[in-house]
This record gives structure tokens, sequence and C-alpha cells, in this order.
């Protein structure tokens, strides 16, 4: 399976997700939330940064279906689903990750016809991974 890149920029929310927890980088001086990260805030210029974490909450602003996949390692897995979400405390914050039935599961282990645009979900880990479920 495909593992995520994790460059020196975005180590530390690979290291924060390893724990369990959700964050997101920060600009430490205006105080503006950016995901994904990079070395100089959008907003106002400032290189200060800093990795707050937020609720995991949110909801499923799009998703796809891949038939048929992509990767040969996926095959077995299909149908599967790729959700992107948009957190609530941050809406111009979006992550990728797939939804699933429980914490730990299998990428195919909701039927992706429950999915729906808009529904409520919370992020969860496995091995380091962010995933979501149904809220």
């Amino acid at each position: 399976m495909l593992e995520p890149v994790k460059d020196a920029t975005g180590a530390p929310f690979w290291e924060y997700a390893a724990r369990g927890e959700l964050r997101v980088q920060a600009c430490a001086d205006c105080g503006e939330l950016r995901f994904p990260p990079r070395p100089c805030c959008p907003h106002c210029q400032s290189f200060a940064e800093e990795w707050r974490p937020v609720s995991g909450r949110g909801r499923i602003w799009s998703y796809v279906v891949p038939h048929p996949p992509l990767l040969p390692d996926y095959a077995a897995l299909v149908p599967y689903n790729v959700v992107v979400v948009e957190l609530e405390e941050a809406p111009r914050i979006r992550l990728v990750g797939n939804l699933v039935a429980v914490a730990g599961a299998p990428i195919d282990s909701l039927d992706p016809g429950r999915i729906r645009i808009g529904a409520r979900v919370h992020v969860v880990f496995s091995d380091g991974i962010p995933q979501w479920v149904p809220a």
C-alpha cells in the first residue's frame, strides 16, 4: 500500500498522527491555520510556525470511488473510497483520506452507497494514518 510522503516541512503532522493527534500548521504571528504545511504564511509572509491541535471533526466535501483501481495492490479492495474532509474549525483546510466503518478497518469497510457530501465525520488513526468515520 502507498505510504505518505513525509518531507521535512510536513514531518510534524505525521509525528503527531503517530501519537493519535490531529494537528495542523499555524502561523505563530497572525494565527492563521494552513494546510498543506509550508515554510511561509501565505497571509502575512511570516516564517514563524506552530502546530495546533484541531478537533478532528469535519464534513465530507468531496469523494471518489475508484473503478478499476489504479494500482495493483488495491485490486482486492474495490470498491473503496477516497474522501476530502473539510475541517470544522478551519473550512479552508481539507484533508484527504478514507472513510471507514471503525478505527483500523480496511478502506473497503464502508459501503460507498452510504457516503454523502456534507456528512459529518471525525478522525481516527490506524498505524499513524488519519482515517475518517461517520459522526
